[in-house]
C-alpha cells in the first residue's frame, strides 16, 4: 500500500512539474524563433530556403516582403548609403557622394 502511496506521488510530482514548465513564459528568442518558424511554415519553405529565411528571420533582419513600410526617400536612403559603404567612403566624400546620390532621379 505504501508503495503504491509513493509512486502515486512521485506520478504527480513529475506532472506537476512539467505543468510548471510548460506555463513558463518564453525569452525573446524563443518568441523570435517560434514567429519565425510558423512564418516558414506558412510560406512553405524547404531546404536551403527556409535555412536561409530562418537565418534572416532570426537575425531580425526583415524579409523582402517587409519592405512595404518604408517610404520611397527611405529605400532611396539606404540604397545609396549601402553604395557608399561598398565604396568605403568617409567623412566629407561620403558626404558629398549622398548628397549627389539623394538627389538623383530614380
Amino acid at each position: 500500500m505504501k508503495i503504491i502511496v509513493l509512486i502515486t506521488l512521485v506520478f504527480g510530482m513529475i506532472f506537476l512539474s512539467t505543468v510548471g514548465a510548460a506555463e513558463k513564459t518564453l525569452t525573446p528568442q524563443q518568441q523570435r524563433m517560434a514567429t519565425c518558424n510558423q512564418q516558414a511554415k506558412e510560406k512553405t519553405l524547404k531546404g536551403d530556403e527556409r535555412k536561409s529565411y530562418m537565418s534572416e528571420c532570426l537575425k531580425g533582419n526583415k524579409a523582402s516582403d517587409d519592405k512595404k513600410g518604408l517610404t520611397p526617400q527611405q529605400l532611396k536612403m539606404r540604397d545609396c548609403s549601402s553604395q557608399a559603404t561598398q565604396q568605403s567612403l568617409k567623412g566629407e566624400d561620403r558626404s558629398k557622394f549622398m548628397s549627389g546620390c539623394l538627389k538623383k532621379t530614380a
